[in-house]
Order: C-alpha cells, then structure tokens, then sequence
C-alpha cells in the first residue's frame, strides 16, 4: 500500500511573475528543488470550474501555505489582489473559514453592504479529473432591516466568495427568528452538507455569547477602535472622528467613521452642521455610552499579555534577500487597513513614521539602500529584514523595531522618542554608510555636507501661508546658501522646534520643488527676459509687483531696468557664477524633485503621508500607534493604514486656489498635514539612475 501524499497548496504572495505564476495565484506543490524553488501546478479559477494549468516554478519564499479548504475558498475569488487583501485580514478570514449553517455576515450586494444568513457551502465547477480543485462559494440567503427574507419567490439564494463577506457574526450571538426556504438550483454546483469546523487560520475571531462577560472597559477617545450594534443584530465597526454634544441630545455624542457604507449614514453632518469628514454614508452619529472597544483586537477570555505574543498577522519567513519597493497597486491591496504598516511601541512614532515614509516606495532611497557593503553591519542586517517584512507581508511587529533601536548604539534611541532628523543621520551615516545626501555651498566658499535641510529665515520674509518651494527659496537666499549638485533624495524640514513652536499655522507642500536656481554655477535664466541670467536679488524675492516669492535673477540689461525703479533703488543685487563654457543661447534645463512623503507631528506624535505610484491619488496616511488594545503594561498598539485619496484632489489645485484655502474646510487628513508638516521628503524627477560621479561620491 502507497504511503499517503499529504498535499501542500499555496499562493503567492509577492514576485514577479515567472513561469506562469503571478502574486495572488494559487498552486499545488508537485516537489522542490535544492535552491529553495517549488515546481507546483498553478489552478485556474473561473465562473465554471476550478481546472489546474500546466505547472511551473516558483521561489518558496514568495508563496504562503494555504490548507485544501483556504485554497478553494480564495480560488473562488477572481480577483487576485482581492484574494492578498482578504489573506492580510486574518481574523475575517478565520471567521470565513469556520462560518456555520445560519451564521450572520455582512456581504457586498449590489444594495450596498446587506445582512445575510449563510445557507450553504457550494462546491462549483465539475470534478473533471481528481487532479482539479473545487472552488468554494456561500449560499446567502439575504435579510431585510426587519430580518425578513429580502425575496419571496422560491429561487436558489445568491453565491458569494469569500471576498464578498465584509463582517461574520456568529449564529449564537443573535436570534433572528426565521426559517430557511429550499428552493431549486440549476447551477453546476453541490452542496456541502455542513460548513463548521472546515480549515482555519491565523487566529480565532473573538465571538462573544450572551451572558458572556463584558469586553474590558477602555477609555474610548479620538482615533479609538470602536464596535456598535445596530437595530438589527448586525455589528458595525469604525473609528472614532469626533466626541462631543449634539444640539437638542442629552450626553456626550461620538461621531463614527464606519468601515463601510451602511444606508441612512451621512458623510460627517448632523442636523445640517458638519462635524467631521468621510465619504457618504459612512458617518454614524450615536452616544458614546452606546461605542464598545472593537473587539476584533481584543479578547474577554485572554489577557492582552498573551495577544501581545500572537500579533494577528501570518507567520513570516525572514529573508536578506532584496524585495524591491510596492507598487500603487501592491501597496493598496497589501498595506491598507489596520495591523498594517509598522507597530509602533514605546515613543517609536518617530522611527515608525521615518522608516516608512522612506521605505515603503521610493526608488531613489531603494537604489541608496543596495548599494554593496564591504561588511554588513548587524544594524543593516535588521534594517532589511524590517524593510522586506514591511514590503512583503505588509505587516512589522513591534519587536522587529525594538530590537533595531537597541542596536543603533546609542541608549537613548532605545528609550526616548528622538526627532526623525537625528534618527535619519544615524540611519544613513551609521546603518547604511552613506555620504551626506546634501553638498551645500556657503557663500560661494565653504561647503557643508548635511542629510536634512533645515529652514531657516524670518517670518516678516513670507507671506502668511507660504509654499515650500517659497520656503526653501528664501531660506536658501538668506543664508547665500547654493545646492552643490542635484541631490538623489532632499528631506525639507519645516520652521518648527519640537512639538508647540509653529513659525507658521499652515504650509501649502509643493509636489514639485524647482530647485534650478538654487544650483551653484548652473545657467539659469533671467527672470524677465529668460536671457542667461547674470545677477541674483534677495531683496526682490517678496516684491509685490515682480510676482512675490519666486527668485528673481536678471541679465545685465533687465538687471538695470529693474533697479531704476524708485523703491528697488537700494537693493544690492549678487553677481552670479556662470561657467565660461555656458553661452547666452544655450538651452537650461529645469532641475526639479517630486514629493514623496511627509512626516507631520502633533502632540509629540508622528504620523506620515506617502504617495505610492504616479497617480495624482495614491496617497497612504499611516499611524504606527492609531489605536491600542489593552493598558500602557500588557497591551499594544495597533498601527493602521487608510487611502488618502482626498490629498490628491487638494494638491491638484492651482497654487493661487491652494493659499486661499481654508483648513477648517478641508478634510480631516488633509487639515492635518497642512498644519502638522514637520519634514517633506523629495526624490528626483524623474528618477533616473544616478551620474556616474554621484554613485562614484556615494560609494567613496
């Protein structure tokens, strides 16, 4: 008698496609090769069937193990990015995989987000050949607000994949009072006679009974987790925009921004009066007594102690391989949501922030990062496997960024929240052996080598919301300070000192810094004619009538011209260096660097805005500390991810439309990066690879 074969399914999780396989694909190992490869047979999920495709090979390190039952259930879902979303929330797909005959879910309809009873577990497609793999549906039977059957007439109840579930609630957690109705069914599918206890993962979800003991009590304020139910059993789950009264209402209010649509929600208005902002039908008003902690990331049966130890993630296989930066599309279907990003512990907000505005996407930094090493520091070493983990699972645990800290060399590192610049120099000098980013030239003599650029000018030199390219141009011209070269990265730090000091309340970010006339002997042109440029004026930079904060540098003729002028009469333009080889009608280039991220701060807390990919709109807000499970001795943080796309439509408008903006009008995030920007980072633009001579000045 043969041996039993157990079967090892998988799909992957990150790579690029080879041999037939592509992220999101699912596949059964047929054997593996000495160098860490699987040769697999990768399955073809479709509306009829669930047929294998001819094999192929992939690394082991890019596949996730899937049991039979995890396998067909994701091989229903024919989006693959939708399948990776889904496989990175582990307690809903815990819950799906274990859901019994009446459960209550919550599914995407085309009626928005309705409440169902699951009916059946439906097998799809015909068992052609036993090498085929079934692909697993729900049989849903939907409700109405009052529990009623939303249809009467006798027809099958719809088919939902495992992607279309949004919420489970277990069929002892409440009482609908109905019963079910058979009814025909003429798809290509069979029935599984039960759907309890088929396949886990990760964690169980937290399933409270009645009279079971109460979730803990936390104190819920802004940016808290938080659980509701609603009229009709079903739970809803959001987070906390605003607390505070209600005219004509008793007690104190809060003011939910719900994971999903739900119908009668609005978009942050109450009686007409807004008071925070989200898409429509997201926004639930409701009194704070009525606001439960979520209990999704807590438990009443175990201490937090012990949740401590099993952060809700899949297992992970570290790697010093290099993974290359997310792409917009791996990066939302990878990183949004909660538990994502970087956990964040013990005043690490400003190391969590950093290493992820950096990280996350830039090519510019990603091309720094591989540069070889004669001998790899033990801090690298950590640093990349924090990295790959972040761009890989989408997910870094709190003791990964501990132990880095420890290991920076310096105590207070490991014990006190420090400023990103002094964490970026460590980083760059230290960790990855980086010459100074930025070659400064002071007053056309000394030079000064520096990783940030600090703003430095007086605050009757700007207008009241000034731009940072308005910034960084008068900074630069005050301080007769002049770019060396183009730098590959210019991290921009805002005219603060620490966490209450704000030079100014709001700063419009420039998407596009111009950094052509802050170039030491570069050919720039004059500001009037566009002639080569000879002369430079300081005193002309806030001049009302020769358009105001932009550098005005003159040929010899305009130069004259302009400073006839009565009121321009005691300026003292600066001669510019200008290289003998450079004729008058040479074309001059403009040199300019594209945002990519921005770290902002409130209250000593650091949070980040990156933009993943060129879309105007693929923005990502991140907190490594948005919420907390537990007390300051045995909890955690849970750190979370969200779309920004709000930040994109501001920044599209004009300049002219972005200063006269009104922060209390915008949105929430958006409102917050205006009036909490500490430090924006810039790459080149376009990112090209790097001059010779600077890779050659890099690896000096």
């Amino acid at each position: 008698m043969e041996p039993v074969v157990k079967e090892k399914f998988f799909i992957v999780i990150r790579g690029k496609s080879r041999k037939g396989f592509c992220r999101g694909g699912i596949g059964r190992v047929e054997g593996e090769l000495q160098n860490g490869e699987l040769m697999a047979v990768q399955f073809c999920g479709s509306s009829n069937s669930g047929n294998s495709k001819s094999g192929g090979i992939v690394k082991k390190e890019d596949t996730y193990p899937l049991t039979r039952h995890q396998a067909q259930l994701l091989l229903f879902v024919s989006s693959t990015s939708k399948r990776l979303e889904l496989l990175c929330n582990p307690q809903l797909f815990s819950a799906i995989c274990e859901l019994s005959h009446e459960d209550l879910v919550v599914v995407r309809h085309k009626k928005g987000h309705v409440p169902g009873l699951v009916k059946n577990l439906m097998q799809i497609g015909r068992n052609d050949s036993q090498e085929d793999l079934y692909m697993l549906g729900f049989e849903v039977e939907i409700l109405d607000t009052d529990h009623n059957f939303a249809s009467k007439k006798p027809v099958p109840p719809p088919l939902f994949s495992a992607a279309d579930i949004v919420q489970v609630v277990p069929s002892h957690s409440v009482s609908l009072g109905v019963q079910w109705k058979e009814g025909q069914n003429h798809r290509p599918v069979s029935r599984v006679n039960s759907t309890s206890s088929i396949g886990s993962f990760g964690q169980q979800v937290n399933r409270r009974q009645p009279g079971s003991e109460s979730i803990p009590q936390v104190p819920l304020e802004l940016g808290s987790l938080v659980e509701v139910q609603s009229n009709s059993g079903v739970t809803v789950y959001g987070v906390i925009r605003w607390i505070g009264a209600l005219e004509g209402k008793t007690g104190e209010w809060a003011g939910i921004e719900l994971d999903y649509d739900v119908k009668g929600c609005s978009d942050g208005t109450y009686g007409g009066k807004r008071f925070f902002t989200c898409t429509g039908n997201k926004a639930l008003f409701i009194p704070k007594t009525k606001c439960h902690p979520d209990s999704r990331f807590g438990s009443c049966g175990e201490s937090v102690g012990s949740r401590t130890e099993k952060t809700p993630v899949p297992p992970f296989e570290e790697s010093e391989d290099h993974v290359p930066p997310l792409t917009e599309s791996e990066a939302f279907s990878l990183l949004v949501g909660k538990m994502k990003g970087i956990q964040g512990h013990f005043n690490s907000c400003y190391l969590d922030a950093t290493l992820f505005s950096l990280f996350c996407s830039s090519l510019v930094l990603d091309r720094l990062f591989q540069k070889p090493l004669d001998i790899e520091p033990p801090t690298t070493c950590t640093l990349r496997k924090i990295i790959n983990r972040l761009r890989r699972q989408g997910f870094v645990p709190a003791e990964s960024v501990m132990s880095f800290r420890k290991q920076l060399g310096c105590d207070t590192f490991s014990t006190e929240e420090k400023d990103p610049e002094e964490f970026i120099t460590v980083l760059f000098q230290k960790v990855l052996c980086i010459e100074p980013l930025l070659k400064l030239r002071s007053r056309g003599e000394t030079f000064q080598d520096t990783y940030t650029f600090q703003i430095f000018l007086e605050k009757e030199q700007m207008c009241p919301v000034p731009t940072v390219q308005q910034l960084l141009d008068t900074s630069c011209l005050s301080s007769n300070l002049k770019f060396e070269v183009v730098p590959s990265c210019l991290m921009v730090q805002m005219p603060r000192f620490g966490s209450k000091y704000k030079m100014f309340s709001y700063i419009i970010p420039s998407v596009e810094l111009d950094i052509t006339d802050l170039l030491y002997n570069c050919p720039r042109e004059c500001f009037l004619c566009g002639c080569l440029a000879e002369f430079e004026c300081l005193q002309c930079l806030p001049d009302r009538k020769l358009h105001p904060g932009r550098i005005k540098q003159f040929c010899a003729t305009c130069n004259t011209q302009v400073h006839n002028h009565p009121t321009r009469q005691g300026h003292s333009p600066t001669p510019l260096v200008v290289s003998t080889s450079t004729t008058p009608d040479a074309p001059m280039p403009r040199h300019t660097m594209q945002l990519f991220a921005v770290l902002c701060i409130q209250t000593s807390h650091y949070v980040s805005f990156v933009k993943c990919g060129s879309d105007p709109k693929s923005w990502l807000f991140f907190d490594s500390m948005a919420d907390r499970c537990g007390n300051d001795q045995s909890g955690y943080n849970i750190p979370e991810v969200c779309a920004c796309p709000e930040l994109g439509d501001f920044l599209s408008q004009s300049e002219e439309e972005l200063t006269c903006t009104n922060p209390s009008q915008v949105p929430e995030l958006v409102r917050r990066l205006l009036c909490d920007s500490y430090m924006l980072l810039y790459q080149k633009n376009p990112v090209e690879p790097l001059p010779v001579s600077e890779q050659q000045q890099q690896q000096h």
